[in-house]
């Protein structure tokens, strides 16, 4: 076993969905976890995380190096890891998960609702947010205005903004009228983006969610402010992202 493999049994515990270290020694102090059918009540013991079998009342606890969620962002609240005046994504998620040390991946704005990846998987974070990768993102947007043509073109050309040119973006439009349905996917992130290429156009953004990043596609049954684990599948789908 190598040392990199060595883990605190209140580590593998608070890693596995116990709650926080503390949490997790109180519980091991309790006499309530077993280590290979053994109670152990010292949460300094050192095991090998993939080998051993560690039990709560009769549940095997199954360890995770990182954790994969996806999160259906509501408007209101800041993709960020903390701040001061507002909610942010790592208050919304289930007490099991917000000790752990979870990031967004990528950032929506605060009014922006939809699609959002946390982990504490810094490589695999890092492989999305390249720019050299440009994994594209998908968009619903209500518009003030009647989108059309001219407008379809000039995103598929690259919409200028005073600080740079957009890279090409795909604009369907789904319904035209004084307020527009559109679906847009864009292989670029900047600061409120979206709602920018608009504006240049004319055009005010009224609503706007996220429905897909790179492989991902929301999960229609995750209501705003509901996460869930990636399913093995998305994971996979995720890790093959244009390695």
């Amino acid at each position: 076993m190598s040392e990199v493999t060595k883990m605190r049994l209140d580590k593998f515990a608070a890693k596995c969905g116990l709650g926080s270290r503390a949490e997790a020694r109180a519980l091991i102090r309790s006499g309530q976890v077993l280590v290979d059918g053994l109670p152990v009540k010292d949460g300094s013991l050192i095991l090998d995380p993939l080998a051993a079998k560690v039990t709560v009342a009769g549940k095997e606890l199954i360890y995770k190096e990182f954790h994969y969620l996806m999160l259906n962002k509501p408007a209101g609240v800041i993709s960020a890891t903390q701040d001061g005046l507002h909610a942010t994504v790592l208050d919304l998620l289930p007490r099991p998960y917000r000790h752990l040390k979870l990031f967004p991946v990528s950032r929506l704005d605060r009014d922006t609702q939809g699609l959002l990846l946390l982990t504490d998987d810094g490589q695999l974070a890092h492989n999305l947010l390249a720019p050299k990768k440009q994994v594209p993102k998908t968009y619903l947007a209500l518009i003030r205005g009647c989108v059309g043509k001219e407008d379809k073109e000039a995103f598929a050309r690259g919409v200028v903004l005073s600080d740079f040119t957009t890279l090409p973006a795909e604009l369907t439009v789904l319904a035209a009228a004084d307020q527009s349905q559109v679906e847009v996917t864009i292989c670029e992130g900047k600061f409120h983006q979206v709602k920018r290429m608009f504006h240049a156009l004319g055009k005010e953004v009224l609503a706007l969610k996220r429905i897909a990043m790179g492989p991902l596609t929301l999960d229609a049954k995750l209501a705003p402010g509901e996460a869930r684990e990636l399913t093995g599948e998305e994971l996979d789908r995720l890790r093959e992202w244009r390695q």
